[in-house]
């Protein structure tokens, strides 16, 4: 029982790490502020303590936890490298530091709001009338 325990405890904890670069990414929001923010170099040291931890544990974890590790480390560092080469292909720099908050997320505007606002207009009387 203490070993069912314990590998639970371990995948949350690796889960923690998971969600922490995700934040740190900017491919969550951060849940103490609702913004999007990009740490890249937090993010970097995050996967490098999760790098740590499976070399530190080789040998001992069970297959279960094994694998989560692993395919966790490799979901982050490939989601890692499309961030990094989306802020090379970007155009815009950020003040020396690698943080960047990104305000809104990245979406095609609606077209369809400026249609709305035209037919709003009209289906309102004038004061005219």
């Amino acid at each position: 029982m203490a070993e069912d325990k314990n590998t639970h405890m371990f995948l949350s904890l690796i889960y923690m790490f998971q969600m922490q670069t995700m934040v740190q990414m900017g491919k969550l929001a951060n849940p103490m502020t609702q913004k999007i923010e990009q740490e890249m170099e937090a993010a970097q040291v995050t996967i490098d303590m999760l790098d740590m931890l499976k070399e530190k544990t080789k040998g001992n974890l069970s297959d279960e936890e094994s694998k989560f590790l692993e395919t966790s480390l490799a979901d982050l560092k490939l989601n890692f490298v499309e961030e990094k080469s989306k802020m090379e292909k970007s155009s815009e720099t950020t003040s020396g530091d690698d943080k960047k908050e990104i305000t809104e997320p990245e979406a095609k505007p609606d077209s369809s709001s400026e249609e709305k606002e035209a037919s709003k207009s009209e289906s309102e009387p004038s004061a005219k009338e």
